[in-house]
């Protein structure tokens, strides 16, 4: 399991959800086991650059979308005002 200096947030599940796909379908199209996105979605992997890159184009977002090295805000948690 990662630590909290290597861990890295994602919005797999969420992105999932929005399109309608399956871990399995998502595991047959970028080419790994649909363990892996499990894995992937509860912070218990973290993907490799090139599979990050992989589920980016995929969504068709930007990596930075997709991934993250600080937790996302909540879904409808109130924006931060500077």
């Amino acid at each position: 399991m990662s630590t909290d200096k290597e861990l890295v947030h994602n919005r797999i599940a969420v992105l999932r959800a929005e399109r309608g796909v399956s871990r399995r379908e998502l595991a047959t199209a970028l080419g790994v086991h649909y363990q892996t996105i499990g894995y992937l979605e509860r912070g218990e992997y973290s993907p490799s650059l090139h599979l990050a890159l992989r589920i980016a184009a995929y969504f068709e977002v930007p990596v930075e979308v997709v991934f993250s090295l600080t937790p996302f805000p909540r879904l409808g948690a109130p924006a931060e005002r500077a």
